[in-house]
């Protein structure tokens, strides 16, 4: 045997992600069999009480418990099959028996061999409870009478499936026991067929129901949109109508306020709605998706269960998805409002100081004329009281040594030269503080 070369290591994630695909694999059926079906809302916490109940039933029929830390388990517990599956916000619960014949399909389910005790631990809520009765094909084929009294009172749909190698019919309604009904017959069907098409039946039912979770969340909320479009409305209406420029910087202002404050409510709505709109659209496209999956063929006289589907879950899910836009529309326009009307503040706020530069200029203009005109008279006041002590002074020296050149005439030659050094020293005076000041600016 040859010997596999060396590989470089695996990565952590490849055997998981390689098994993926072996991880849901649907349950073979031999007809005739009866299954029942439950699929549960509960959180994500709740996936690990889940699995010890797996185990704890497994415990009571004397089978091998299953390997821990798995979202999925499928088991012979002999009076009946077990398969459990988490998935991400529901888990599905679902019991197989084969090879009981029946002559009423829905008599006695699968889940009446289910410990009553085990079944009321199980956590979370119903979303989906569905019984389906495969018949074999050796069974007598039933009337369109016999098959109205198996769903009564309701009116029921079907097609064939698989190419018309299977036969179904269902009403889509809750009965008496709380679960709804297909009744699948085996035309020629081989055992991986029947059990992909109860899979995709099961999925079907379960995928619709949680797609339609979005319309009571719709119409809780068309009332409180309603209100939120009203707000929007009147602040825009404001916004046009805001023309004097004095108050509309502080208006605009509240009305940001205002607007922030809608901003927040629509905020909300959308992290209480958004994930659930969301999920119905992947529901809704699972649903779809199964439906083609079943390659139904028409049976006369009856709808189908894709047309029956179709008109009920189809308006249903336009108004879902309407309503969701809309909720993504008035964000936009939530947003756009706002970017306007924070720009219409900018403007305002632009021209409120562009008018406080242009009085300050003209305050520090006319400071500086006063200035220099202060600055003049300083001149002269300082000069005369220069000259008023020259004149002393010569006067004194006149006196005492007899000046040769007359005091008064002396006096009036010092006048120019002490107004001339008095203004250059102030000139001077000046223009180091200028220099300190433009230093200490840059």
């Amino acid at each position: 045997m040859k010997e596999s070369p060396s590989l470089p290591p695996s990565h952590p994630l490849r055997e998981s992600i390689h098994d993926e695909v072996h991880a849901r694999f649907y349950e073979p059926l031999d007809a005739p069999a009866t299954a029942s079906w439950l699929a549960l809302l509960s959180p994500r916490d709740s996936t690990e009480r889940e699995r010890e109940l797996v185990a704890e039933l497994c415990r009571r029929f004397g089978v091998n418990e299953p390997v821990p830390q798995k979202n999925f388990v499928a088991c012979d517990l002999g009076p009946f099959r077990l398969r459990w599956e988490r998935h991400n916000e529901f888990s599905t619960w679902s019991f197989f028996v084969t090879g009981d014949a029946f002559s009423d399909p829905f008599a006695d389910p699968a889940i009446n061999r289910v410990p009553a005790d085990w079944l009321s631990k199980l956590p979370g809520s119903t979303i989906a409870a569905i019984h389906l009765a495969l018949e074999s094909r050796d069974m007598p084929e039933r009337s369109f009478e016999q098959l109205e009294a198996v769903f009564a009172p309701h009116p029921i749909v079907g097609n064939g499936v698989a190419g018309g190698d299977g036969l179904v019919w269902t009403d889509f309604r809750v009965h008496d026991d709380g679960f709804s009904r297909f009744l699948v017959r085996d035309v020629d069907l081989t055992r991986r067929e029947a059990g992909r098409i109860a899979q995709r039946l099961f999925e079907l039912e379960t995928y619709r129901l949680l797609a339609l979770l979005a319309l009571p969340l719709v119409r809780e909320l068309m009332p409180e949109l309603d209100e939120l479009e009203g707000r929007l409305n009147d602040i825009n209406d404001e916004m046009a109508g805001i023309t004097e420029q004095f108050a509309a910087s502080d208006r605009e202002q509240q009305l940001l306020a205002v607007l922030s404050d809608l901003a927040s409510d629509v905020e909300r709505l959308s992290s209480y709605a958004g994930s659930r709109f969301h999920a119905s659209r992947a529901y809704a496209s699972l649903v779809s998706r199964g439906a083609e999956e079943l390659r139904t063929k028409r049976m006369p006289g009856l709808q189908t269960l894709c047309e029956y589907l179709g008109w009920r879950m189809d308006p249903a899910m336009g108004t879902c998805a309407s309503q969701a836009e809309r909720l993504e529309v008035l964000s936009t326009r939530i947003h756009r409002t706002g970017s306007l009307l924070r720009t219409r503040v900018d403007v305002a706020l632009e021209r409120q100081n562009r008018d406080l530069l242009s009085s300050m200029n003209r305050r520090a203009d006319l400071q500086l004329r006063l200035q220099r005109t202060v600055e003049g008279l300083s001149v002269v006041v300082i000069s005369y009281y220069l000259t008023s002590l020259v004149a002393y002074l010569l006067r004194g020296l006149d006196e005492v040594v007899a000046l040769q050149l007359p005091v008064n005439m002396a006096i009036g030659m010092a006048v120019p030269v002490v107004v001339a050094g008095v203004w250059f020293s102030l000139r001077l005076m000046r223009t180091r503080i200028e220099r300190k000041v433009r230093r200490g600016g840059g």
